[in-house]
């Protein structure tokens, strides 16, 4: 058997942010949102070139809130992705901010650090011939 992890993500407003991962990150929505009695996004599967996490809404009665904004994040999702540079664009014309690259980076490959408007940062893995990989 082998072993899965999936990020589960909180974020202020669950509809805003599937339409800005759509958007930015050309992210496919791969589960429909689950939409609760008061409106909220109880769930929702998103991905991007077959990398995946679900999302929902925030529930702070059951402890489960989005980042606080302006603090620096707690986790970092590593997205593997086929063209580093044009992602970023993208994720920066459409809000994100840029924190490192694009740039090589052996062994990883071409990469590149953004933290998006939602307050989850992102190190986006481009992998390049003759770099090794994990």
């Amino acid at each position: 058997m082998t072993s899965e992890l999936t990020p589960y993500l909180a974020v202020a407003d669950a509809r805003r942010a599937i339409d800005w991962y759509q958007e930015a990150l050309g992210a496919e929505v791969v589960h429909e949102p689950i939409v609760m009695p008061d409106g909220r996004v109880g769930h929702v599967e998103l991905a991007v070139d077959g990398g995946r996490w679900m999302m929902a809404d925030e529930f702070p009665d059951l402890h489960v809130e989005a980042p606080a904004p302006g603090r620096g994040a707690a986790v970092t999702l590593h997205l593997t992705v086929s063209d580093v540079d044009a992602l970023v664009a993208r994720a920066v014309g459409a809000g994100a901010v840029l924190d490192r690259g694009p740039e090589d980076s052996p062994p990883a490959g071409r990469v590149a650090v953004v933290r998006d408007p939602f307050g989850h940062r992102w190190l986006l893995d481009q992998p390049r011939p003759g770099f090794a990989q994990p």
